[in-house]
C-alpha cells in the first residue's frame, strides 16, 4: 500500500523577523503638549471601564532638517480606566502633557488615534 502525502495548506511566504526589527516595532511611545478642545461624554464597556474620547490641539515649533517649522494641528484621543474619569473632570482650554501610544482606529483602518496611558497639567 502506498502512503497518502498530507497536503499543506497554500499560505505566502514571509520572511523572519529578526530580533531587531522586532524590538523596534516594541517601541511606540508619545509623549506631547497639547490644548483639550472637545470631548464626548464618557461611557462605559460592557465591562464596566471608563473610556473617554476626544480632541486635542497642539500648536508650536519643530526643528526639522535645519529650519523651523509651525504646527498647528488637532488629533483625537482616547482614555480607558482610571485615565479617561481624570481627563474628564480637566477643563478645556488648558494645556495637558500627554503619554501615550498611537494605534490605527479600528483593526483594519489607516486613522491613527493617539491612546493616552497618562497625563499631566503644566
Amino acid at each position: 500500500m502506498r502512503r497518502r502525502e498530507r497536503r499543506r495548506p497554500n499560505r505566502p511566504w514571509r520572511p523572519r523577523q529578526s530580533s531587531e526589527a522586532s524590538c523596534a516595532a516594541a517601541v511606540n511611545q508619545l509623549q506631547i503638549s497639547a490644548i483639550p478642545v472637545a470631548r464626548s461624554a464618557l461611557r462605559y464597556t460592557p465591562a464596566g471601564v471608563a473610556v473617554a474620547e476626544g480632541s486635542f490641539r497642539f500648536s508650536g515649533t519643530v526643528t526639522e532638517a535645519g529650519s523651523e517649522r509651525q504646527l498647528d494641528y488637532e488629533f483625537a484621543t482616547v482614555a480607558v480606566g482610571p485615565v479617561a474619569l481624570g481627563l474628564d473632570r480637566e477643563p478645556l482650554g488648558h494645556t495637558l502633557t500627554l503619554t501615550g501610544f498611537i494605534a490605527p482606529r479600528a483593526r483594519r483602518s489607516n486613522r491613527l488615534i493617539v491612546h493616552i496611558t497618562d497625563y499631566a497639567r503644566q
